[in-house]
């Protein structure tokens, strides 16, 4: 099935990587987003999943593989959206609610969790370096290697391993000096710092090839970005 003429005016209504490609990326897009909605499970808990949520989900899905053709998620099966932010037991109420997105481990590994309100804050901020659906799709992408430690294997050729941990520790100090204007989230580990680093490279991609230009090319490298805006 194609995908639907309301979700393709979604895509170019509120996803500013999909309105910077050419028709042919587009129809290429599209049948990347179709296929992974038909083949993930979407479920709101406590908040309905409206079609542009999903749009948005499955959009955050492909940008950071759209340059991988034949990429799928092998290790996600099913997104659970909360309205709001959650704690690290996935509880709505209480105290220490204070996470927008995480990957599910243990009896919720395959599950990704999202807060709707951070999931369309992505989208609709126009001027932040951030985007909580991609960070989190960018830790399943880590993760496909059998770890998840800033180092995605299946993306980085064996001859830029160094130079990638290098450029992140460089950066790390940087921030940690308050020299950057990468988010200090990013010095937690390297896990954190590629995920950063990548919202940053899709939301803001001139903005970080002009402030960071080595951690943008080598970004470039990573995800095979010749057609990214």
């Amino acid at each position: 099935m194609p995908l639907p003429a309301k979700y393709k005016d979604l895509l170019q209504q509120h996803v500013a990587f999909y309105q910077k490609l050419d028709e042919e990326q587009k129809e290429a897009f599209d049948t990347r987003v179709q296929h992974f909605l038909a083949t993930t499970t979407i479920t709101g808990a406590g908040t309905e999943v409206e079609d542009l949520d999903r749009v948005l989900i499955g959009a955050s899905a492909i940008i950071p593989i759209f340059g991988f053709p034949d990429w799928e998620y092998v290790n996600l099966e099913e997104v659970l959206l909360y309205p709001e932010t959650f704690s690290q037991s996935f509880e709505q109420q209480g105290s220490g609610r204070n996470i927008l997105g995480m990957v599910g481990t243990g009896v919720m590994n395959n599950t990704m969790i999202l807060s709707k309100h951070a999931l369309r804050e992505g989208f609709s901020n126009k001027t932040d370096k951030s985007n909580t659906a991609i960070h989190e799709f960018v830790h399943l992408i880590d993760k496909t290697d059998g770890a998840t430690d800033g180092i995605p294997e299946l993306l980085l050729k064996h001859q830029y391993v160094m130079p990638w941990l290098n450029l992140m520790h460089k950066n790390i100090k940087e921030i940690q000096a308050d020299k950057s204007d990468i988010n200090p989230y990013a010095t937690t580990n390297q896990q954190e710092f590629f995920a950063v680093a990548a919202e940053y490279f899709f939301e803001r991609p001139q903005l970080m090839k002009e402030k960071h230009p080595e951690l943008y090319g080598m970004l470039e490298k990573m995800f095979h970005s010749a057609v990214h805006p």
